[in-house]
């Protein structure tokens, strides 16, 4: 049985959908293939233990995945959740496996089958919308920051199988939604905070100078420390 998940690629600020296609057939053996890296590659274990650990298991047939497009190399341990539910949706072990085509899904996976965080999500969340799909799932971690976006069914999981019991029909998981008027105002206490306290930094805060200026969107990543 052959079955399409999706996922994405984040490449800067941009992502890329990555179809996941999962064909199961006679056999016993595991292909996997896509310029998948390192991490990726590794997924097959971690699947394997966090399937095993909440009841379901990886069947003993030939398994073949592609990630296409297969001319991008496709990095890290985000993919599990994708891979995961394709296997699990080509192998019958999902009773609804159509609606995994209608989600984006995306998580890393630990061995006892938690959820946890991946990057990227917001970009991940906006490629989503503009290419049509009904929602996104990925780990609750990143739910709120997905759900900024405007038109996009948004659910966040903590473990596998609350995803598989989502596309079984067991339970319908709880969107995510986030009101970025209520989180401005949340954040009225960083009004006092000045250029003149950051140290250092000098290139960062002249691009956002020029970027204010200039009336131009930016975008800063990092860590922010109160210390500092």
């Amino acid at each position: 049985m052959l079955v399409k998940t999706y996922g994405s690629a984040v490449y800067g600020v941009d992502a890329i959908t990555i179809t996941v296609e999962v064909n199961v057939s006679q056999g016993i053996k595991f292909f996997l293939v896509g310029l998948p890296d390192n991490a990726v590659k590794e997924s097959h274990q971690r699947i394997a233990a966090a399937l095993k650990n909440n009841g379901y298991r990886i069947p003993g047939k030939e398994i073949t995945i592609n990630m296409a497009p297969a001319d991008i190399r496709k990095e890290g341990s985000s993919y599990d959740l994708t891979l995961a539910m394709g296997i699990l949706a080509a192998s019958g072990q999902v009773t609804k496996p159509e609606l995994t085509e209608e989600y984006v899904i995306m998580g890393e996976l630990s061995l006892d089958g938690e959820l946890r965080p991946i990057k990227g999500a917001l970009p991940i969340a906006i490629k989503a919308q503009k290419e049509g799909f009904k929602g996104i799932i990925l780990p609750a971690a990143n739910a709120k920051e997905a759900a900024i976006v405007e038109g996009l069914a948004v659910y966040g999981a903590n473990n596998i199988k609350e995803v598989i019991d989502f596309f079984n029909g067991i339970n319908s998981m709880e969107k995510v939604t986030f009101d970025i008027q209520a989180e401005f105002e949340n954040y009225d206490n960083l009004s006092g905070v000045d250029f003149a306290d950051v140290k250092g930094q000098e290139n960062v805060k002249r691009a956002l100078e020029i970027a204010a200026s200039g009336g131009h969107n930016a975008i800063v990543m990092g860590n922010y420390n109160t210390n500092n």
